[in-house]
C-alpha cells in the first residue's frame, strides 16, 4: 500500500471512529435503545448510586493543640470542606462565568457546547476541546480518569446525568468548589485562598476570584508563581467573562482589569508540605495515628479527621525559645574546648590517623572545617502534666528540617546522676531514712563487662559519714556506689523500681546502675520524676486527647492510665531530697542565677567524658526534663560542661516562661498524713536526750527512729562524762 492510500485510510478510520463516538453520545442522551449492549458494558464500572449519594472527598486531617490552635495538617490532597453558603458569590460567579455559564439551565450536558467541541475535534482529528460542563468535570474529578478516549467521555456523560439526578445544583456547585485543583498542592477553594492570598474566603476580591478561576483550565500553565504574565492575561479573560455574563459591572471591570497580580503563595514545589508548629511533636502524633487507623477504620490522610492533641502551643513556644537561646551558647563553648591540643590529638587518632596534629593545629580554618564540621549539639525537652500524663511540650532536636530523629522519644542515652533518683527511691521505699549515713570514701564496683572500676566524686572530694540527703544534694557518686555495692539496695531491686516508675528500656542489674550507666529515653526520665511529683502514682504519657471524624463524631477518646508505683510517703521524702538539690546543691543556680523562686525539685546529671548533660525537675503543677549532647556518643560537650551548666539553663528559661505565660499560682509540695516531722540529735540523728543539740527531720511514720542518742546521754564512758 502506498503512503497516499495509507494516509487516506488512516483519515477515514479516524473519521469513522469520531462519527461512531458521536452517534453513541446521541444515543445515550436521547435514551434510544440502539447500542444498549455497548452502553451496558461501559456502564459496569461506573460509580454506583450509593457512591453518588455518599459524597466522600479526600479531606485534610487537622491536628489541634490543647489550647485550640491548628498546629499541623496531614493529607494526600490538601482539601477542606466548605459549605456553599460560606463561599462568596464573587467566587461562584468567577467560576461559573469561566467554566459553565449555563450551569443552572442544563441537566449535566450542554448540547450546544458538545456539538461545537465535536465539530472542532472532527476538523483537527484530535481531542482539543472537551465541552465539559461543571457537572462533567466533577464526575471526572471524583470518579473517573483524565484519559482522552471516547469510552471515558461516554462514562463521564452518563455519570454527569446520574449526579444531576442525585443532587441539587447548589450541592453540585459546592462539591465542585471543594474538590477542584487550583495548583501548588491546593485542592478546594478554601485551601486555594489560604495558599495564594493568606486570607479568609470572605476577604476575596473580584480580581483574586478571577485569578483562581483562571487556573482551573490548567493550574501549572496559568500559575501566577510560575507564569505571572500568562496568569495575568488569563485573569483578565475571566474578568471579561464575568462582565459579559452580568456578574461584574462595567465600572468595576474597568478598574480591576488594570490591577497587577497580587499573591503570597509560598515558593515551594507542588505537593510539598509545611512542617507546621511543634514539628517533632506532630510527627510523633502522626506516627501514632498511623498505628491507630486500621483499628479505627479510617485513612488519616484522606478522611478529614480532627485530632485534639495534648500539647499546649504556649508552652511549646516557651520550649522552642529556650532551646534556640541556649544551644548556640553551648556550641560556642564546645568549639573552644574541642580546639584544644589534647582534644584535637585524640580526635585525629580516632577519626583521621593519617593527619598530623601539628599541621592541623597550625591551620585554624582547616581545624574549624575538619574538627567542628559535625559538632552541632542536639537536645530534647519534654514537659508532662504528671497528674494526667498529657505531653504539654516536646522538642526532639535542634532543627526538624535537617533531621527528623526525635531524641525525646527515640534516643537511648545514659542518664548519669539523674538516675540516682531511682536508686534513692528504692532505698526510701524500703525503710531507709533520709539521714541514713554512709562513708564518703572510695569503693570498687564491677562493670557489666566484668572489669573493676573505682569511681570518684565529680569534685574528687572524699569525707566521712554522710547522709543520703547531703549525698544527693551534692551528687556524691561514692555514696550511691556504696548503696548498690553494699547491697543496701541491690541492683535487681533498682531495676524493679525503674520498671515501676515507667521505664521500659532494658536495664541490666549491675553495680554501675548506681551511677546511671544504663540507657533510657528522655521521656522515660521525665516519667520517673513525674511519678514522684504525682505522689507516687505513675501516669502513662500520651499525646492524643480525642479524635473526631469529619462530621464531628468522636471516634476515640484517651483517658489517663494510672497506677500506684510508690507510697505517697516515699514520693514526698524523695521530693524533699530533690528540693535540697535545687535549694542548696548542684542545681542551686536555678535560684540565684535564673531567679526561679517557686517550690521546685530536680536533679542534674552528667555522664562520663561530659557526653550527656541533663536536668529533670518538677513543680507541683508539671514536670519537665532537658537532655543535651551529640548524636554520636563518642563526641563530648567538653570538660566542665555538666548538667547544671548546660541543661539546667534551658529548663530554667522554659519554666520561667511557662509559669508566667500560664499565670500559674505558686503551690507548695504538701506532705501526706503518713509523714512525721521528728526532733532528733543533730549529730547522731537519733532520738535526743536533754543534752543533745537539736534539729528536725521528716520520716515515713512506718519507719520512725527508735534509738536514743548515746553520745549525749550524760553517762560516763571510759571514765569521762558523755557529751562533754
Amino acid at each position: 500500500m502506498n503512503k497516499k492510500n495509507k494516509k487516506s485510510k488512516t483519515i477515514f478510520s479516524k473519521l469513522f471512529f469520531f462519527s461512531l463516538g458521536f452517534l453513541l453520545i446521541l444515543i445515550s442522551v436521547a435514551g434510544i435503545h440502539f447500542g444498549k449492549k455497548y452502553l451496558d458494558e461501559i456502564s459496569q464500572d461506573l460509580p454506583s448510586l450509593e457512591q453518588l449519594e455518599n459524597y466522600d472527598p479526600q479531606l485534610v486531617t487537622k491536628i489541634y493543640s490543647a489550647d485550640g490552635k491548628l498546629i499541623k495538617e496531614i493529607f494526600t490532597h490538601k482539601r477542606a470542606l466548605t459549605p456553599l453558603k460560606e463561599i462568596p458569590k464573587v467566587i461562584q460567579d468567577a467560576v461559573l462565568a469561566t467554566e459553565d455559564r449555563k450551569f443552572y439551565e442544563h441537566w449535566g450536558i450542554d448540547l450546544k457546547r458538545l456539538f461545537g467541541a465535536f465539530a472542532a475535534n472532527l476538523t483537527t482529528l484530535q481531542f482539543r476541546q472537551g465541552a465539559s460542563t461543571l457537572t462533567q468535570q466533577l464526575a471526572r474529578n471524583l470518579f473517573l480518569t483524565r484519559e482522552k478516549t471516547i469510552e471515558r467521555k461516554l462514562k463521564e456523560l452518563l455519570t454527569s446525568l446520574q449526579i444531576e439526578k442525585t443532587y441539587s445544583k447548589e450541592e453540585i456547585l459546592e462539591m465542585y468548589l471543594n474538590t477542584v485543583y487550583f495548583g501548588h498542592g491546593a485542592y478546594g477553594i478554601q485551601e486555594a485562598v489560604k495558599k495564594y492570598f493568606h486570607k479568609t474566603l470572605s476577604q476575596v476580591t473580584p480580581e483574586e476570584a478571577a485569578l483562581l478561576a483562571g487556573q482551573l483550565k490548567a493550574p501549572t500553565h496559568y500559575s501566577p508563581l510560575l507564569n505571572p504574565e500568562r496568569a495575568l492575561q488569563r485573569r483578565n479573560t475571566v474578568l471579561f467573562g464575568m462582565n459579559q455574563a452580568g456578574f461584574l459591572p462595567d465600572s468595576t471591570y474597568k478598574i480591576v482589569k488594570e490591577l497587577p497580580i497580587t499573591h503570597k503563595v509560598d515558593q515551594v514545589a507542588e505537593g510539598d508540605a509545611t512542617y507546621g508548629e511543634a514539628p517533632y511533636f506532630t510527627e510523633f502524633v502522626r506516627q501514632q495515628l498511623e498505628k491507630k487507623q486500621s483499628k479505627l477504620g479510617v485513612n488519616i490522610y484522606e478522611d478529614g479527621l480532627k485530632v485534639y492533641s495534648t500539647v499546649d502551643s504556649r508552652l511549646q513556644e516557651c520550649a522552642e525559645k529556650a532551646v534556640a537561646k541556649h544551644l548556640p551558647e553551648i556550641e560556642e563553648r564546645t568549639r573552644d574546648i574541642t580546639k584544644s591540643e589534647k582534644y584535637v590529638v585524640n580526635y585525629l587518632e580516632q577519626f583521621h590517623p593519617e593527619l598530623k596534629p601539628d599541621s592541623v593545629l597550625r591551620h585554624k580554618d582547616f581545624l574549624d572545617s575538619l574538627v567542628m564540621k559535625d559538632f552541632h549539639a542536639q537536645t530534647a525537652l519534654i514537659a508532662l502534666d504528671h497528674r494526667t500524663g498529657k505531653i504539654l511540650a516536646m522538642v526532639g532536636g535542634r532543627d526538624f528540617t535537617k533531621t527528623k530523629f526525635n531524641r525525646a522519644v527515640q534516643a537511648i542515652r545514659q542518664p548519669g546522676s539523674v538516675f540516682k533518683t531511682v536508686l534513692y527511691t528504692s532505698a526510701l521505699d524500703n525503710g531507709v531514712p533520709v539521714n541514713y549515713r554512709l562513708l564518703n570514701q572510695p569503693i570498687a564496683m564491677f562493670m557489666p563487662d566484668g572489669s573493676r572500676w573505682t569511681p570518684q566524686n565529680y569534685d574528687h572530694s572524699i569525707g566521712g559519714l554522710t547522709t543520703l540527703r547531703e549525698a544527693l544534694k551534692r551528687s556524691l557518686n561514692l555514696i550511691s556506689v556504696r548503696l548498690a555495692v553494699q547491697k543496701i539496695v541491690p541492683p535487681k531491686e533498682v531495676v524493679s523500681y525503674a520498671k515501676r516508675l515507667g521505664v521500659k528500656s532494658r536495664i541490666p542489674p549491675f553495680d554501675a546502675i548506681a551511677l546511671g550507666a544504663v540507657g533510657i529515653l528522655p521521656i522515660e526520665a521525665v516519667g520517673i520524676y513525674g511519678t514522684i511529683a504525682n505522689q507516687g502514682v505513675y501516669t502513662k504519657p500520651y499525646s492524643i486527647e480525642k479524635i473526631e471524624d469529619r462530621f464531628g463524631n468522636t471516634i476515640e477518646t484517651t483517658y489517663p492510665e494510672s497506677r500506684e508505683a510508690l507510697s505517697k510517703e516515699t514520693a514526698y521524702l524523695m521530693t524533699s531530697l530533690l528540693e535540697g538539690v535545687v535549694n542548696g546543691g548542684t542545681a542551686t543556680s536555678l535560684r540565684y542565677k535564673f531567679n526561679f523562686q517557686r517550690p521546685a525539685a530536680g536533679k542534674t546529671g552528667t555522664t562520663n567524658e561530659f557526653t550527656d548533660a541533663w536536668f529533670v525537675g518538677f513543680i507541683p503543677q508539671f514536670t519537665a526534663g532537658v537532655w543535651v549532647g551529640f548524636d554520636d556518643p563518642q563526641k563530648t560537650l567538653g570538660r566542665g560542661q555538666a548538667g547544671g551548666k548546660v541543661a539546667l539553663p534551658i529548663w530554667a528559661d522554659f519554666m520561667n516562661c511557662a509559669c508566667d505565660t500560664l499565670q500559674l499560682s505558686q503551690e507548695e509540695f504538701l506532705a501526706p498524713a503518713g509523714i512525721t516531722e521528728v526532733e532528733i540529735c543533730s549529730e547522731t540523728f537519733d532520738l535526743p536526750t536533754k543534752l543533745c543539740p537539736l534539729t528536725k527531720e521528716i520520716y515515713n511514720s512506718k519507719f520512725l527512729p527508735t534509738t536514743t542518742c548515746k553520745k549525749h546521754s550524760g553517762i560516763r564512758q571510759n571514765g569521762r562524762k558523755a557529751g562533754f
